[in-house]
């Protein structure tokens, strides 16, 4: 049965009218146009430390596509740190890690909203062995399984630098993207984590920028910008 959202409130389900939420409409947009050459079905969301935002990125993301018509399914792999379950307002006694530990079915593990057309698997119990869980077989037979299912994926990871984590989500996705967070997140630490993305061949749509000044900064309408990645070269 779908659960009330309510324990962190979605901008895009509570006030889908305000410019934060036309802004998530925004990347959800120019994501499409990124993908006008190659299909996007799994999306992988990181960043390059704790505290960007990444996770709100992903749940609202997820929003805007399913009320554009999409199905969509939010996957938690950050299986150190899982926020998606405290997000939606889920259990988590099973997720993925009980699917790939074979402790539970799909059914157990996936969860509808209050969201038309948007599912949620969360993390699971935490594991002991998260990168090996993720590297493994039944994580790659678990994608393609569930892709015949939805339109898009979108993954949340743990931050890029941190651990392996992200970078071996970023082999089995069709792209990926950065979560940084303006006035905060150094530029070496970007570099870093794009670096680190490149190093495993991952297909970098581009960055959203994070809790910007709007005043400040001038943008007067916009508390997320995406910039592609062929913008920036």
């Amino acid at each position: 049965m779908p659960r009330s959202i309510n324990k962190r409130p979605l901008i895009t389900y509570t006030n889908p009218k305000s410019p934060i939420s036309e802004s998530y409409r925004m990347l959800r947009t120019n994501l499409q146009f990124s993908s006008i050459d190659q299909e996007l079905k799994t999306l992988m969301v990181t960043s390059s430390a704790p505290g960007e935002g990444k996770s709100t990125t992903v749940a609202n993301l997820a929003v805007t596509c399913a009320q554009a018509g999409q199905t969509v399914l939010v996957m938690d792999a950050d299986l150190r740190k899982p926020t998606m379950h405290h997000i939606f307002s889920l259990s988590n006694r099973w997720g993925m890690s009980s699917l790939l530990s074979g402790q539970c079915e799909m059914r157990d593990a996936m969860h509808a909203t209050n969201i038309e057309n948007l599912m949620v698997i969360p993390s699971g119990p935490i594991p002991p062995n998260p990168a090996e869980m993720l590297l493994s077989k039944k994580m790659a037979a678990l994608l393609d399984e569930l892709k015949e299912s939805f339109d898009l994926i979108i993954i949340d990871t743990p931050p890029v630098i941190a651990v392996t984590d992200a970078q071996i989500m970023a082999t089995r996705c069709d792209g990926c993207m950065l979560v940084v967070q303006a006035g905060k997140t150094k530029r070496e630490l970007i570099a870093r984590a794009k670096a680190s993305l490149e190093q495993v061949n991952a297909r970098i749509l581009g960055v959203v920028l994070n809790n910007v000044d709007r005043k400040k900064n001038g943008y007067y309408n916009y508390y997320y910008y995406y910039y592609s990645s062929e913008e920036k070269r």
